[in-house]
């Protein structure tokens, strides 16, 4: 849908947000909307998808729904938007923040900053937290911190291959002629599925609870992280950046991101050293010196740790041409 059609898909956010119980009338003001789509399940759950770019640097307040409890699932810059878009905002498509995966209660207001002329891509979902309860049944002794009336929570979490490929299936594939709603219910409790089989893999889950400046800290640290995946930034460094102790600091970022900070950067060297091979099509030896390696062997290694598979086998799982191209003559690997 071209952007030039943006009052009609106005509209239809406007449409969605009244039915949920939020308003937003002033902040669309600072978006083009390049595409929208949204789907109430009432009164336990909603769910929505779009694209926007950004006209101006801005600061969003969210505001809390009319779904009782409701706890957000917010999947950000996971999928590529194709619309075309008009030449002068071209540009927008290099300016792409960073994907995350991010859990929280609606009773914790969160203040989001968006950068003039950032493209956005999310799929979004507010469930309430009995009804999530009762779907998980058995299962949801695994996660009572999400049910706590305390609201302790505030969670990150690593972006799977299934969670990548469900989102995809929900924004690019085409809807069905029939039972749409019902459709994307599925595909909304699907996507928490696998979410919630990452979420299960959590050692302390449980932990205190956050203030904003302690979760501002959190992040900042964890964008020093992602600014330098080939070097790793001393605990020192990222003391002070946090300006907190490295006992707290090393509490609140496990609680916060499921792992402590320097798996979590290995980990992020891993997904980025796939993404190489598997979107760059780039050799092995080439994505692990990028990422700092200096050892091919120590590479492969921790890429299986953190990824399941040899780097060759995961590079053939994506059908990759020219595999043997791609690999050094060392067929451990």
């Amino acid at each position: 849908m071209d952007l030039k059609d943006e009052s009609g898909i106005n509209s239809s956010v406007l449409r969605f947000t009244n039915k949920v119980g939020v308003t937003i009338e002033n902040e669309l003001k600072h978006f083009h909307i390049s595409f929208f789509k949204g789907f109430t399940f009432l009164p336990e759950m909603a769910m929505h998808f779009g694209s926007f770019f950004t006209k101006n640097s801005f600061t969003r307040v969210t505001a809390t729904s009319d779904i009782s409890d409701a706890i957000g699932f917010v999947f950000h810059n996971i999928f590529e938007d194709d619309t075309t878009i008009d030449p002068d905002k071209s540009k927008a498509r290099r300016i792409l923040a960073p994907p995350y995966v991010r859990i929280f209660p609606y009773a914790i207001s969160q203040e989001i900053h968006f950068e003039k002329d950032s493209w956005v891509t999310h799929v979004s979902i507010s469930i309430s937290a009995a009804y999530l309860k009762m779907y998980l049944q058995e299962e949801s002794e695994h996660f009572q911190y999400l049910f706590n009336s305390t609201h302790n929570f505030w969670i990150e979490e690593i972006m799977t291959d299934d969670i990548l490929r469900t989102v995809n299936e929900i924004v690019k594939k085409e809807e069905p002629a029939h039972l749409k709603s019902y459709f994307y219910k599925i595909k909304a409790m699907e996507l928490i599925f696998h979410l919630f089989e990452s979420l299960k893999k959590r050692q302390n889950a449980v932990g205190q609870k956050l203030s904003a400046k302690e979760i501002e800290a959190v992040y900042l640290v964890r964008d020093k992280i992602v600014s330098s995946l080939s070097r790793f930034s001393s605990i020192e460094e990222l003391k002070q950046i946090a300006g907190m102790n490295e006992l707290k600091l090393r509490k609140l970022f496990e609680q916060v991101f499921g792992m402590g900070i320097y798996d979590y950067y290995q980990h992020l060297r891993m997904k980025e050293a796939a993404r190489l091979m598997r979107d760059e099509n780039i050799s092995v030896s080439a994505a692990g010196y990028k990422m700092g390696f200096e050892n091919l062997g120590h590479f492969t290694k921790v890429f299986e740790k953190h990824i399941g598979k040899k780097p060759m086998k995961y590079i053939q799982s994506f059908n990759i041409t020219n595999v043997k191209s791609c690999l050094p003559k060392d067929s451990s690997i």
